[in-house]
């Protein structure tokens, strides 16, 4: 048997053994390098980084492209970055989980160090690092709730208001940490650094870019920080906020690919659960599909991303690659099945991929309703893209994905996933925003999701989410039979333009969503019979 945590070089014939390919290089030498003299931070230890991130990485290094490993840093979980990172002596071990039922697994050695950063135990180490002219890049992968500010009502949340008010010594909120490590950086030299998003959402870069400013404009204007710590923030030869798309399903642990990797040789892969209700294992499982494409913006150098498969280009092709992707191709389908995989009580995506309407649903959001407004980024084939989604990815078995994890958050999705290509329709004079029939549907379904009924009339938990006080308030009342009041109750969240990105009202779609939604309030079963009669009136 062998552990993760065993030095690999030493180790290989026992992981080779196991059916796990090992680096070349000393994993103890590039982790120093990465200490030492940083090159790359990410934020966000989670599965996505495993699989992806510190991929690209070890391919990088074993190419010579990179010297010093990554230091990950995690601002939600001690737990994580103790026992997935430190009890594994930092070291990720990958699974590919292929169609055909094989397994493609890989140990990787680019993870120098895993820290736990926040308010209560800051992480020295970091801040260091933000401190050095070695420091070229920093990713993201917080989940777009991470990049939140506000609340419903687009006002400041208390704890970043405190922030704002306190200044940059040691906030609580993650961006405002992250603004205050950037302000070490300003006051050390103006060092400039490069602050990639990779979250799955549009526009990502520009994103991150307003929350660090709206920090940082309001330390200024209390005049805790000097004017020319913006003047610093907004000069893209200093810091850049590039943009990218990233495309890989890596869902929770499987139980399954553990036992697998045991039945190998390799010790402790039995997923367990964290103190706060996730899974957690010591590998990643993810599908072998996957795509990086980032804005070529970096004022400290780079790494030579695209040795390792990364998509470089200009501001304009990632915006519409990750248009294609993310308002069209892959989420707002994903987002579909989540919601209605919820009401239906499936728990597996690949499981709701072998029900006809459900299938035929994602097929009208993409192929139909998607496709006429999306723009060709021609480094990636829309329609192909699509069909690989549907034909392949979905229905993979081997990803354990489900319409439980994907809900979460919905509320910071809808504004790309729906509203993007409502916005299309509202501005294309040959197109009529009333003939969109599925995207409502999928809106009205959402509406009958948050209530927390399944199809069954039986009560389920919703998926996290942080508009989803706000949200329920709004809805109160609202059950299965007759809803006299229906209209004006959903109306002032039909109306919110910050939750979908367009007025609804205004837009013409209430009127259509209210029907669907009155019609899957019916009983027991109505959401499945909406769906269906909807399906047959275009088929």
């Amino acid at each position: 048997m062998v552990k993760l945590s065993d030095n690999y070089i030493t180790h290989r014939a026992e992981f080779e053994k196991a059916g796990i390919k090992v680096p070349t290089y000393d994993h103890d030498a590039v982790a120093q390098k990465g200490v030492t003299q940083p090159r790359w931070i990410h934020f966000g230890g989670g599965n996505l980084f495993r699989a992806f991130h510190a991929a690209i990485a070890d391919e990088l290094i074993e190419q010579g492209e990179l010297d010093a490993g990554l230091l990950v840093v995690d601002t939600f979980s001690k737990e994580v970055v103790e026992r997935v990172y430190h009890d594994n002596h930092n070291q990720v071990l990958r699974v590919v989980t292929k169609a055909d039922g094989t397994l493609e697994s890989a140990v990787f050695g680019s993870v120098a160090d895993a820290v736990f950063d926040s308010a209560e135990a800051p992480s020295q180490e970091l801040r260091k690092a933000f401190e050095n002219q070695s420091l070229q890049l920093v990713t993201f992968s917080i989940t777009e709730k991470g990049y939140a500010l506000t609340d419903g009502e687009g006002n400041l949340t208390a704890s970043v208001a405190e922030d704002v008010a306190a200044g940059p010594e040691n906030p609580v909120n993650n961006i405002a940490r992250l603004t205050s490590l950037l302000y070490d950086r300003f006051n050390h030299g103006q060092l400039p650094l490069a602050l990639l998003s990779t979250d799955n959402f549009s526009q990502n870069g520009d994103r991150l870019k307003k929350s660090v400013l709206t920090i940082a404009k309001g330390w200024a204007a209390n005049q805790l920080v000097e004017d020319e710590f913006l003047d610093y923030l907004q000069n893209p030869d200093k810091v850049s906020f590039p943009l990218s798309m990233i495309d890989r399903i890596t869902p929770n642990p499987a139980k399954a690919v553990g036992e697998s990797l045991e039945a190998q040789g390799v010790e402790n892969m039995t997923p367990f659960k964290a103190s706060y209700g996730a899974m957690l294992a010591s590998f990643a499982n993810t599908e072998e599909a996957h795509y990086l494409v980032v804005e070529d913006a970096f004022p400290n150098g780079r790494p030579a991303l695209e040795k390792a498969g990364v998509i470089v280009t200009d501001r304009a092709t990632v915006n519409d690659v990750d248009e294609m992707k993310v308002t069209t191709c892959l989420n707002p389908l994903h987002t579909a099945l989540a919601i209605f995989g919820s009401l239906l009580d499936y728990h597996s995506i690949s499981e709701e991929m072998k029900n006809a309407d459900l299938v035929d649903l994602i097929k009208q959001i993409g192929y139909v309703e998607g496709l006429p407004v999306v723009k060709d980024p021609k480094v990636i084939n829309p329609k192909a893209f699509i069909d690989e989604v549907v034909e392949k990815r979905l229905p993979n078995p081997y990803i354990p994905d489900t319409p439980q994890r994907i809900a979460t958050d919905t509320s910071q999705k809808m504004a790309v996933r729906y509203g993007v290509t409502i916005q299309h329709y509202l501005a294309d004079p040959t197109l009529k925003v009333t003939d969109l029939k599925f995207i409502p549907l999928t809106i009205a379904a959402w509406l009958r999701y948050l209530l927390a009924l399944d199809d069954k009339g039986q009560a389920f938990e919703p998926s996290p989410d942080p508009l989803m006080d706000y949200l329920k308030e709004q809805l109160q009342g609202i059950q299965l039979g007759e809803n006299a009041n229906l209209q004006a109750q959903i109306k002032p969240i039909l109306a919110n333009q910050k939750l979908f990105g367009v007025d609804l009202v205004e837009s013409g779609l209430a009127e259509l969503i209210e029907a669907d939604l009155a019609e899957m309030l019916q009983g027991p079963g109505a959401v499945a019979q909406t769906l269906h009669q909807k399906l047959n009136q275009v088929n």
